[in-house]
């Protein structure tokens, strides 16, 4: 721990979530990291995910290339070196998280930005409207450059980005900028394929008319989502 700064270390000890402590806890002790000792020791079936975890807490991960348990190369993470570029204290799912919050609920009101449901404030999650892995952080965060989600429209849109080919090669953040992932009510594409979708959620008392809809689409032999729009293109007549 010697060779880093102090700062990068208080920065590493004041990090609490268990994800990104585990990552960065094992790279202070053994260097580095492997998508195989995150799978095998912690159990974490998504690598790629708690790397996302520490970058966007501020501290800066590099990934390259190890020898495997059978042999073949393999992801690995270590931190990149935090005495030559200006790290803070992002702290995204604490100090800096209640801050953007806080905006984000009084300007948009307390509800998700995909299913847009009113739900608990403890329910809803902040998440980069465009993923840090595309355009990272700019000097001055913005409320605007996040989104309120709850915790499954942000494992969706996880999922969707980290497939798509932007995220993976490209990393042109207006392409980003006409995602369903990021501008939901104005969008282009959705993780750059063409295609168009609506997020639905019932909850409290409109759980009743989802079950009505599951019996109605279970006697057609259909799947809810292929009920729905047979029940909608009827109803706008195509």
């Amino acid at each position: 721990m010697a060779k880093f700064p102090k700062e990068f270390l208080e920065l590493c000890r004041s990090i609490t979530a268990k994800r990104p402590k585990t990552v960065i806890d094992h790279i202070l002790k053994h260097g580095h990291i492997s998508t195989e000792e995150l799978k095998s020791i912690y159990g974490y079936d998504h690598p790629p995910r708690a790397a996302r975890d520490v970058r966007e807490l501020g501290i800066e991960l590099e990934t390259f290339r190890v020898d495997g348990p059978t042999g073949r190369k393999i992801a690995a993470y270590r931190f990149a070196d935090p005495t030559k570029r200006k790290f803070r204290r992002f702290s995204g799912r604490t100090g800096l998280s209640k801050q953007i919050k806080e905006q984000l609920i009084e300007k948009y009101g307390c509800r998700c930005f995909i299913y847009l449901e009113t739900m608990r404030e403890q329910d809803l999650q902040i998440d980069h409207r465009i993923p840090y892995e595309v355009a990272g952080d700019s000097d001055e965060l913005k409320a605007d450059e996040f989104m309120l989600l709850c915790g499954s429209a942000n494992r969706a849109k996880s999922w969707s980005c980290e497939h798509c080919e932007n995220w993976k090669t490209i990393k042109d953040k207006t392409i980003c900028l006409s995602c369903y992932w990021a501008y939901p009510e104005n969008y282009t594409h959705v993780a750059m394929r063409q295609i168009r979708r609506v997020d639905l959620l019932w909850q409290g008392s409109e759980i009743s008319q989802h079950d009505k809809l599951k019996a109605d689409a279970a006697k057609a032999g259909l799947e809810i989502p292929d009920f729905v729009k047979k029940i909608l293109s009827k109803a706008v007549g195509l």
